[in-house]
């Protein structure tokens, strides 16, 4: 049987949900353990001015030289043409940022307020949007698919649609897209429950189509991050489990999807694991998921600045004594490359799809006092074979791209066949 799947969401396009508001460099950079906001004695100090821009007490051990600083931010205001346009807010947040980058690390990356509320949001799983996931055809600005149950679904948006312009009178916004990027995208089609914003959209569908406008109600959007299927092939019963992201909802979701098979009993002869385009999420998430299949052992370990420590499996291992396979891809990163490594390392699973992205370090995320944060690398992360994947990723078993002439999903095809 020919088993059906969205070339556009299989693909690996940068494909940012309007309502997820994740932008595309930090796909890649979700493994997190959050901190809270606490006071710390600063080792970098500011002069007494920059001190008082950034909200912070500047300490009395003097090792870094803030002159050169000072003498580009005065030589700015004074020379500038547009110094009215010029906020020091934001030249502060690009000061920082540029500090952080200096690392030379890119998972290491401060995160302005407002950014980092939206890559909050994205974990959470729900904000307020109108339900679209986001691409590019031929350099337009595109709806690779509306979701089910949002505002975009029931005004009829269709996967392809070209958005050419965007207006929201409550924000003052009336522009063309073109030259849009994703996060420019997701940043002016979001916006408060209940608002409305007007999308001109042009559909091909024959000679002499015109562009034309659909007004859309902003509501609350729910992204799930665990979908269950059953597919019968070929006599089997197979549970199609899609894990998109390792969120705040994934562990109830996750819970919910498995009593599911379960409750099937016998009835299930297999399970496909499907990870593609998984960019990672919650540290812990990864191993809950290992531990439904891995009985014992460890999971992962992490190599800290002074400390390595192991992750052993955590929970009874419910799914342990069915068939598995694993689907991945060269957008499965981070949490999702920890539970495919586990289970091939530990049980011998095969991977089927593409070799994955290689993101092998963790990062703790910390609340700064202007409701920014702060992103830091603090340690590496192996798999128990102790492979450290880092910039490499996890080679497949089973190499199988996708066709993006044809409605099949054939990585998923060759999945079950496998089982």
């Amino acid at each position: 049987m020919a088993l059906k799947g969205s070339t556009l969401r299989s693909g690996i396009l940068a494909v940012v949900l309007i309502v997820s508001s994740m932008f595309v460099q930090y796909r890649f950079q979700l493994m997190e353990r959050v901190i809270p906001h606490t006071p710390f004695e600063q080792t970098i100090p500011a002069s007494s001015a920059l001190s008082r821009v950034m909200n912070v007490d500047a300490p009395s051990n003097q090792t870094a030289d803030f002159d050169q600083f000072w003498e580009v931010w005065k030589l700015l205001e004074r020379d500038y043409l547009d110094s009215k346009d010029m906020n020091p807010q934001d030249m502060v947040d690009g000061a920082i940022s540029g500090m952080t980058s200096a690392v030379g690390d890119p998972y290491t990356m401060y995160l302005p307020p407002e950014d980092l509320k939206r890559s909050a949001e994205d974990l959470a799983g729900a904000f307020y949007g109108v339900g679209i996931e986001l691409g590019y055809i031929e350099g337009t600005l595109a709806v690779v698919a509306p979701l089910k149950g949002t505002p975009a679904e029931r005004a009829g948006l269709e996967a392809g649609d070209l958005i050419l312009h965007v207006t929201d009178p409550a924000k003052e916004l009336d522009e063309d897209t073109a030259g849009w990027s994703l996060n420019k995208a997701v940043e002016n089609i979001r916006g408060p429950l209940g608002s409305e914003v007007i999308l001109t959209l042009f559909r091909q569908k024959e000679e002499g189509s015109q562009p034309f406008d659909v007004t859309l109600t902003r509501g609350e959007i729910v992204v799930k991050s665990v979908e269950l299927a059953f597919v019968e092939h070929a006599g089997k019963r197979v549970a199609h489990l899609q894990l998109s992201r390792f969120g705040e909802r994934t562990d109830d979701e996750w819970n919910a999807a498995v009593a599911d098979i379960l409750a099937e009993g016998s009835k299930v002869q297999g399970v496909v694991l499907d990870m593609r385009n998984n960019p990672g999420g919650y540290f812990d998430g990864a191993i809950t998921v290992a531990s439904d299949f891995i009985a014992r052992g460890v999971v992962v370990t992490q190599q800290g600045k002074f400390t390595k420590q192991d992750f052993p499996v955590t929970g009874t291992a419910r799914l342990r004594n069915i068939p598995l396979i694993v689907l991945v891809n060269k957008g499965s990163a981070s949490a999702s490359e920890i539970v495919a490594g586990a289970l091939r390392d530990d049980l011998g699973t095969q991977l089927v799809g593409e070799q994955t992205f290689g993101k092998g370090t963790v990062q703790d995320r910390r609340e700064l006092s202007n409701g920014g944060g702060l992103h830091v690398t603090v340690a590496r992360w192996m798999l128990p074979k102790g492979s450290w994947i880092h910039e490499e990723g996890i080679p497949v078993d089973v190499e199988v791209i996708n066709d993006p002439e044809t409605e099949q999903d054939e990585v998923l095809q060759r999945g079950i066949e496998l089982l």
